[in-house]
């Protein structure tokens, strides 16, 4: 059951900075959503305030409201654990846990969740969400085998089967194919573009043409002037921001007359 998100003049702070300046958008579930924007303008920023992750930096804070299904994280009493469970993250560089097998790798979250399981449930478990990270294939044979044998995106996808084995209902992707090639990119993509059927999926990516491949709506970020918090700009339909944008600011970095 994947959730809508509402985001609500959102700022974004690390203590008397300010990162990110009134954002308001609607996340639609079940869809790909990708940031686009110069390096410093707040992408990263943002997208980790969808599950509290920005608050694990000293001095973070944020205003404004993030609803999940109307539901605001950051409301009095939220535990930001639950929130990290229902929305998922990825990360630039592939982490997995390298002394921990391929299938503890998988099961990590959950057993951090204290759940217990028969050890059937857990390798029925594990399976599951290497097959919806598309690596079962790979790896069934090698389930004990170092999570940190793998490829650079062989390991990027364990860490996707890891986020989907806690059952979330959002994955988040921090510029996930910056540390992979071509090819591993493009398995990437493709994973991105089915796991949409069953989460909402929000991406950052540097890469535009990955963005106009893989997201159904973008968003552009950009900042007045060093110093100055980010801004998003604009916020439509993938095709129309790439082939119509409204703001002046979108087309040129688009059309790389950009900075």
């Amino acid at each position: 059951m994947s959730k809508r998100i509402d985001v609500k003049n959102l700022d974004i702070f690390y203590g008397d900075f300010q990162a990110v300046k009134d954002v308001s958008m609607v996340i639609e579930p079940k869809s790909v959503t990708a940031f686009i924007g110069p390096s410093g303008c707040g992408k990263s920023t943002f997208i980790r305030t969808l599950n509290r992750m920005h608050e694990v930096i000293p001095g973070a804070r944020v205003e404004g409201e993030v609803l999940i299904d109307g539901q605001n994280l950051y409301g009095r009493g939220v535990d930001p654990v639950d929130v990290r469970r229902q929305v998922g993250m990825v990360f630039q560089r592939p982490n997995p846990f390298p002394t921990m097998s391929i299938r503890d790798n998988v099961l990590a979250g959950v057993k951090l969740n204290s759940k217990r399981m028969s050890g059937k449930a857990a390798d029925e478990l594990a399976e599951r969400a290497l097959r919806g990270a598309n690596l079962w294939n790979e790896v069934k044979d090698r389930l004990d085998k170092p999570g940190s044998g793998l490829s650079g995106g062989q390991q990027q996808r364990l860490c996707i089967a890891r986020a989907i084995a806690v059952q979330p209902e959002v994955i988040l992707m921090d510029e996930p194919c910056s540390a992979l090639d071509p090819i591993s990119t493009l398995a990437i993509e493709d994973l991105i573009n089915e796991l949409k059927s069953d989460y909402t999926v929000v991406i950052v990516t540097h890469n535009m043409q990955q963005a106009a491949r893989v997201s159904d709506r973008t968003g552009f970020f950009n900042l007045e002037a060093t110093g100055q918090p980010g801004q998003l700009v604009e916020f439509d339909d993938t095709q129309k921001i790439f082939n119509n944008p409204s703001q002046k600011a979108t087309e040129d970095y688009i059309s790389g007359r950009f900075g």
